[in-house]
């Protein structure tokens, strides 16, 4: 998969060391979950999943207003998996930026709840996958009624759990988290973001900078002489490229040869989020068929496809949220594009969408909401994930407001990646929800 913004879960050894520490506590004679959910008319719907990790676990669906400003705009549902541990420990509630598909798995375990022993309250992004309205008008997919939403979801279930809350999400999720924050500030006790950025502009010309100064001058020579060469090859490698695509049931809105071209552009962004090792860049005396499966298993056709599923993102990053640009500079000479230049709108939005443009008052409100106040807040990132070029500012004077940076990390950046930090920030966690 090619998404530059997916949230992969991940599993760390380092988490067996604190399982006697924070190990589930057994609970005796309370009143079932289910028992409390069916008597709120909000919830439209309710069936139980299976997990080894959670006493109950629901998947819900929740009714929403399809504009929080104007709610005789109708509704639709939003998909909630619950995951129960007891009613008076802390919840977490996951700020999803995607589809919550992976979280009804019976062997999700959020990082946090695994670490504090929490609840957790997982709620799919509006617009994602099963809670999408219909019929899907684009108007209504902004920051502030998705964070709306997270206020429902969380005034409704205080009515069941009496503990601290903490938000957390990762990625694009990581993003919500401090948005919400930024809007409800009172909502939750704690967040945690992990690698959000925080772009002021649709093309952030700050990812560029990263990535011409991230890893030493080999590395970046290595990427760049592969890039070139994958170029230069451009008559080898389109028909590859089509019959890839072929196999694989894709469909472009451009040329193959400008696919080829975007993919080739992408690649930098996308080996360095990931964290593969520039070691396993093939040699450039390699077979073209070398090179290229390299260069789709890195970065694949799928992101610029018709195919690709994440519409509803590039229609909140191009509106509100962000993204990067693409340095064409050192390529020019190989390119069938001559400018890269609003490739998320032109390529990107989904077919018939033309009329969004960008706002940074987004940004400004974060900003302003980070700088003026001091909230219970952590944010991790990677340090060669360059997402991490657009992180928060680094305020001065904060005494809550925290941020942790694992060396040499990506995007799968978690708490349990920093063994130097991970005491210091559960630490951090538990003097927090103690008070």
């Amino acid at each position: 998969m090619n998404n530059r913004y997916d949230e992969k879960s991940v599993s760390f050894d380092i988490y067996s060391l604190l399982v006697p520490v924070f190990s589930i506590i057994p609970v005796i004679g309370q009143e079932c979950l289910k028992e409390k959910l069916i008597l709120f008319p909000q919830i439209k719907s309710l069936d139980s999943l299976e997990s080894p990790y959670y006493r109950e676990k629901y998947v819900i669906f929740i009714e929403q207003p399809i504009d929080h400003l104007n709610p005789d705009k109708g509704t639709f549902t939003q998909r909630v998996i619950l995951n129960h541990v007891d009613f008076h420990q802390p919840t977490v509630i996951v700020t999803e930026g995607y589809g919550g598909g992976y979280a009804l798995q019976s062997g999700y375990y959020e990082e946090l709840s695994r670490l504090l022993n929490t609840n957790v309250v997982f709620v799919e992004h509006r617009y994602f996958l099963e809670s999408t309205p219909e019929p899907c008008d684009w108007q209504f997919l902004t920051a502030e009624n998705a964070v709306n939403d997270l206020h429902t979801v969380t005034t409704l279930l205080k009515n069941i759990y009496v503990g601290k809350w903490i938000s957390t999400g990762i990625s694009k999720g990581g993003q919500n988290t401090l948005i919400y924050r930024s809007y409800f500030p009172d909502d939750v006790d704690i967040s945690v973001s992990y690698v959000g950025p925080l772009n002021r502009a649709v093309e952030d010309e700050r990812h560029l900078s990263f990535l011409r100064n991230t890893g030493s001058r080999s590395e970046r020579k290595k990427i760049k002489n592969f890039q070139q060469e994958i170029l230069k090859r451009k008559a080898e490698m389109v028909p590859l490229l089509s019959s890839f695509s072929k196999e694989k049931n894709l469909t472009f809105r451009i040329p193959l040869e400008e696919v080829l071209d975007y993919c080739v552009l992408e690649y930098p962004f996308a080996l360095w989020q990931w964290g593969t090792s520039v070691s396993t860049i093939p040699s450039l005396q390699s077979s073209t068929e070398v090179l290229f499966n390299h260069l789709v298993e890195i970065s694949g056709p799928d992101y610029f496809s018709e195919q690709q599923p994440y519409a509803s993102f590039f229609v909140q990053a191009a509106r509100e949220l962000g993204y990067y640009p693409y340095d064409t500079k050192p390529l020019l000479k190989w390119l069938s594009i001559t400018s890269a230049d609003n490739y998320l709108t032109n390529l990107m939005l989904p077919e018939g969408v033309t009329d969004i443009d960008f706002s940074d008052s987004l940004y400004r409100k974060l900003y302003s909401f980070l700088k003026n106040n001091d909230p219970k807040m952590i944010f991790i990132y990677g340090e060669n994930d360059p997402w991490s070029a657009t992180r928060i500012p680094d305020f001065k004077n904060k005494k809550n407001l925290q941020t942790y940076i694992e060396p040499k990390g990506c995007h799968l950046a978690r708490i349990g990646t920093m063994p130097e930090a991970i005491k210091k920030i559960i630490t951090q966690l538990h003097e927090w929800l103690a008070e």
